[in-house]
């Protein structure tokens, strides 16, 4: 993945829906209805800014650097100051959940730590400020593991976290400096498979995905809130439009799922996970379990989040620490190979295991570290970190 040095322009963020969802539910929030049902969102990504140049890492239009020139040598961090551009937050413990914050002159996101349950707002050139505390437990792989911001935080200012607990998995909602409130809870949790990811449908609606606390079987019960996406209203009720209407399940069939992506368009809506055989990306059909993948990974990289570029799918690992980019066809099935960028080799920078994905605007994408969790932490692990969204046409698939 290239990247050049240039200082970062203003970045509109995708206009966030207004619509929340409001039915009887299982915590007493106010909303307004929407008739809207189940679909595709008709855009879901922000206009086109200029092309980011980052660096420290290969540059974004192949052809713009010989292939044999090293990337633009970057000093090491000293502390917690990162001389790389390409980095916004620095010295926080386990980065697995982020999610782009909108407006600004530069990116900006939340990042929240798996173990801690804190969450930092953090931005290009600023100093990390700490945005909310949410008690968590880590235990099985659980702890903090997906953010996403309210369908209209633009009015509420509200985020949901995907949060473990001594008692279960759940849904919580919460405002800058604020305790959180429960949204979603009973989400069974265990010895193992606790993670968990959310994203918004673009649609007013939430997308959550979650692990199956161990217990294989709970991901094909339809009567467990394990091992499924499910697709929720911000009351903890299932959405309108849902395959069926009493039901929050939008497939089953998942055992620790890592991240949640959706295509620039909205058709395509992707989960990544991670079986005890082997990793996989499953394209997310509603109403149909997942036990078709539409790639699978033998040697366990450890996939998390996700974004879909169009042409592509970037896939982040947390174990292998690179970044897996799948190329995607025309009708949305993948068509080629993965290849492999950020691992330190041919020239390009690596920032170790990568965890929470989420695209910023059409080219750039934010994600966090996870290099305290058994991988070999610079001095300003862990991270936040830019990263470019490369066409599929300048990474060529392994044979």
């Amino acid at each position: 993945m290239r990247t050049r040095s240039r200082r970062i322009a203003h970045w509109p963020l995708a206009p966030l829906a207004c619509g929340i969802l409001l039915l009887s539910g299982c915590a007493d929030f106010d909303g307004t209805p929407t008739a809207q049902d189940w679909k595709p969102a008709p855009e879901l990504t922000p206009q086109a800014g200029p092309q980011p140049e980052l660096p420290g890492a290969e540059g974004t239009n192949p052809g713009t650097r010989p292939p044999s020139t090293p990337p633009t040598s970057v000093p090491p961090p000293q502390g917690c100051k990162d001389f790389d551009e390409a980095v916004i937050g620095t010295c926080m413990d386990t980065v697995a959940a982020v999610t782009a914050l909108p407006g600004g002159q530069s990116p900006a996101a939340l990042a929240g730590e798996r173990k801690s349950g804190r969450v930092y707002q953090v931005a290009s050139g600023a100093e990390k400020e700490q945005y909310a505390e949410l008690a968590v437990d880590s235990t099985g792989g659980g702890g903090l593991t997906g953010l996403a911001l309210s369908p209209s935080f633009a009015e509420d200012q509200l985020v949901f976290a995907y949060i473990t607990t001594p008692t279960d998995n759940r849904v919580v909602r919460f405002a800058k400096g604020q305790q959180p409130k429960p949204v979603l809870t009973g989400i069974p949790r265990g010895s193992s498979g606790n993670q968990g990811a959310l994203t918004s449908d673009g649609n007013g609606a939430l997308l959550v995905a979650t692990g199956n606390a161990g217990n294989p079987a709970a991901s094909a019960d339809p009567n467990s809130l394990a091992g499924k996406v499910l697709r929720i209203d911000t009351s903890g009720q299932p959405a309108q439009g849902n395959p069926n209407p009493s039901s929050a399940v939008l497939a089953s069939g998942l055992t620790a799922p890592g991240g949640l992506c959706k295509s620039p368009d909205g058709s395509r809506l992707w989960v990544t996970d991670r079986a005890a055989d082997k990793d996989l990306l499953h394209r997310v059909t509603p109403g149909q379990a997942l036990n078709s993948p539409a790639w699978t990974w033998p040697d366990k990289p450890g996939v998390a989040g996700c974004v879909d570029g169009t042409s592509l799918i970037m896939v982040a690992t947390s174990t292998a620490g690179n970044m897996q980019n799948l190329p995607i066809a025309t009708d949305g099935s993948i068509s080629g190979k993965p290849s492999v960028t950020m691992d330190g080799q041919n020239n390009t920078r690596t920032y170790g295991r990568l965890a929470g994905m989420e695209q910023i605007s059409a080219e750039l994408a934010v994600a966090g570290t996870v290099n305290k969790d058994g991988g070999e932490p610079v001095s300003s692990d862990d991270r936040v970190v830019l990263i470019v969204i490369q066409p599929s046409a300048a990474i060529p698939g392994k044979d």
